[in-house]
């Protein structure tokens, strides 16, 4: 019979990868990283807000800055990091309130805030694009 001992002191590997990850969770960090990009991402577009608002020159400047396809690129990024941050918050708010807190209806709402988030991201990104 094998010493149950000898086996606690064996290290122990969690896959955290995404792919093992349920849709609940993959919201909350989702929602976590957003909070952090939508956090750092901020001083630049403060900066672009300084930019539009200084002079006419400068709100030149912004309009090339702004124009440029990899600027788009990122203020669709930040988009939907606010778009995702503002769903899943709501669902947590509901969260907290216990509503929707069994298993079926959680991952129905962590669903929706994927479906949600992305659908108003490629709506709003055309019409910035």
């Amino acid at each position: 019979m094998p010493d149950t001992a000898a086996n606690k002191l064996r290290p122990v590997w969690y896959n955290v990868s995404p792919r093992n990850q349920s849709v609940n969770a993959l919201v909350s960090i989702g929602h976590r990283a957003s909070g952090a990009v939508l956090f750092f991402g901020l001083f630049w577009l403060l900066y672009l807000l300084d930019a539009s608002l200084a002079s006419a020159e400068s709100f030149d400047r912004f309009r090339s800055i702004a124009g440029h396809p990899l600027s788009k690129l990122v203020l669709i990024g930040f988009l939907w990091a606010f778009l995702h941050h503002f769903c899943a918050g709501i669902r947590f708010l509901f969260l907290d309130i216990h509503k929707g807190a069994d298993i079926g209806s959680a991952r129905r709402t962590a669903g929706s805030v994927f479906a949600v988030s992305i659908l108003l991201t490629l709506v709003l990104g055309v019409a910035l694009w």
